[in-house]
């Protein structure tokens, strides 16, 4: 996790300042609508946060809703085709379909970074 990110109840919320708005600002990580929250302050932005995750839950339960996204487990990209080329070479020279390349690659990014 960055230093400009929060964690509460398993949801995660981002971290921003708006020097035009002179406010701390972020936004519920993770879940299908768009939740965010503010503050002058960054212990306000962490209850703001906070708040803003228990409202939220609140909500999903009286509608009914799962307040979790769900995720397929596929989506699409954009890269450069320069990129895309090099990438599936690269695939095909470990023996790989590009899937499985671009799923390790990123699964090495992420715990990668855990770890450190």
């Amino acid at each position: 996790m960055t230093d400009n990110m929060f964690k509460y109840k398993d949801f995660y919320g981002s971290a921003e300042y708006s020097a035009a708005d002179e406010c701390f600002w972020g936004k519920i990580i993770g879940i299908s609508d768009f939740v965010t929250f503010e503050s002058d302050s960054v212990e306000g932005l962490k209850r703001s946060f906070e708040e803003a995750v228990e409202d939220y839950l609140l909500l999903c339960k009286e509608v009914g809703k799962d307040p979790k996204k769900s995720y397929k487990g596929s989506f699409s990209i954009r890269i450069s085709p320069e990129l895309h080329k090099e990438a599936a070479i690269t695939a095909g020279k470990n023996g790989m379909s590009l899937n499985a390349f671009v799923e390790k690659a990123i699964y090495d990014e992420i715990y990668s970074r855990q770890v450190s």
